[in-house]
């Protein structure tokens, strides 16, 4: 076994605290072992377009992937939720961590708090990046204007509290990471509105052949974590979609069963195809896929070719 470990990241404060927190898992499940982070600057750090234009698959995981390819790291510690469906052939998952909150939050000024998306003002400015969130929002409310947004989470709170925006919708585990929670003004219901494939779980990537480092890393793994990503990510894969498509999904693992919703909206939120199956965990890539196929027949296919 290894005694030293380098880990990618990227350089933001949420990605930081994410390398962190395996660097410490693995320092408590391997005391033997050094664990060393490499910050690696990738397209979506240094492009601040919007991302629907710079493109979003792999913005936020290609240098990394490269840098594993090459041999400068060992391993990858990405958002589940930016990393592709498809990984490069010389590369692998060896360990999905336990998922925080999946779901979305509506973040207002400080001091300020709500139900839900019904409680947000008529015609209340709402900035997001997602397409996802942008298309379920308009389909909830109409009289929403929203606003692209980009920027760490730190930036975007501040353009918030300066006027620049009423409300943001963000991701409620890169708050609790950050020790922001008390900036959550609503957590959104996922009956209300669905997570991103994979959101709230991290994930570590590691080259396929690197036996030692995937023997060291899988005991970071949370089977139930990784059986529910693996049937989003197979209903995410099968509608050959990426994280800038207006595509949501999600699911939860018992002991034998998972039960997955999945969606497909179009760009601006006119129209939604939503469905759920459950199935065993047996199945689980299986089921994401039969679903994919379920809404493509009910005009998922329609929607996509719209986009």
């Amino acid at each position: 076994m290894k005694n030293l470990l380098v880990i990618g990241s990227r350089g933001s404060k949420l990605a930081l605290w994410q390398a962190q927190s395996i660097r410490a898992l693995i320092s408590r499940l391997h005391p033997e072992v050094t664990a060393e982070i490499e910050i690696i600057k990738t397209t979506g750090d240094v492009k601040t377009a919007p991302l629907s234009v710079i493109g979003g698959k792999g913005v936020f995981t290609k240098e990394l992937e490269d840098a594993l390819l090459a041999g400068r790291i060992d391993l990858a510690v990405h958002s589940l939720k930016d990393l592709p469906t498809v990984l490069p052939e010389l590369l692998t998952i060896a360990a999905i961590c336990q998922r925080e909150d999946a779901r979305d939050a509506i973040v207002l000024r400080e001091e300020q708090t709500l139900r839900s998306v019904n409680d947000l003002p008529r015609g209340a400015m709402v900035g997001t990046s997602s397409q996802r969130r942008l298309a379920q929002l308009k389909y909830l409310r109409r009289d929403i204007l929203i606003k692209d947004i980009r920027g760490n989470v730190d930036t975007r709170l501040r353009k918030l509290d300066d006027g620049d925006y009423d409300a943001l919708l963000l991701a409620a585990a890169g708050l609790r990471r950050l020790g922001l929670e008390s900036r959550i003004s609503a957590l959104i219901e996922t009956g209300e509105m669905l997570p991103a494939v994979g959101q709230g779980a991290l994930a570590v990537e590691t080259r396929a052949d690197d036996n030692s480092t995937i023997a060291l890393v899988s005991s970071l793994n949370h089977t139930a974590t990784q059986l529910a990503c693996a049937s989003e990510r197979a209903f995410l894969r099968a509608l050959g979609g990426g994280c800038q498509l207006p595509i949501a999904g999600y699911a939860v693992a018992s002991t034998n069963e998972i039960v997955l919703e999945g969606l497909v909206a179009d760009p601006f939120g006119q129209e939604i195809v939503r469905g759920k199956l459950t199935g065993s965990t047996a199945e689980a890539e299986e089921l994401g896929s039969r679903l994919a196929h379920q809404l493509l027949r009910r005009g998922g296919d329609r929607l996509l070719a719209a986009q």
